[in-house]
């Protein structure tokens, strides 16, 4: 696993709201709370780890962006986010 977290946490790169339009399109867009670590995350992810997934969707550190979110969001063009991509998912985190 620290050889996949080493890979996924190199991985981790800003992304502009722009990039990520696409992917909220297909609904592939994760917000990861700022409490978590994203390339843990990532990990947890990729190695089909159920408990702790669905521990953070339960305690809201995962979520789907709200509509608000994505009006914010496009009102903002400027606004960046630490992202990962996890296929399917992109794991976001805002700055």
């Amino acid at each position: 696993m620290q050889d996949l977290r080493a890979e996924l946490a190199e991985m981790i790169d800003e992304a502009e709201w722009d990039w990520l339009i696409p992917h909220v399109q297909r609904d592939a867009v994760v917000i990861v709370d700022s409490s978590l670590d994203l390339a843990d995350v990532g990990v947890a992810i990729a190695s089909d780890n159920v408990l702790a997934v669905q521990h953070w969707i339960s305690e809201q550190q995962l979520s789907k962006p709200s509509a608000e979110q994505l009006t914010a969001w496009g009102n903002d063009r400027t606004r960046r986010f630490n992202a990962l991509i996890v296929q399917p998912y992109v794991l976001v985190q805002n700055l």
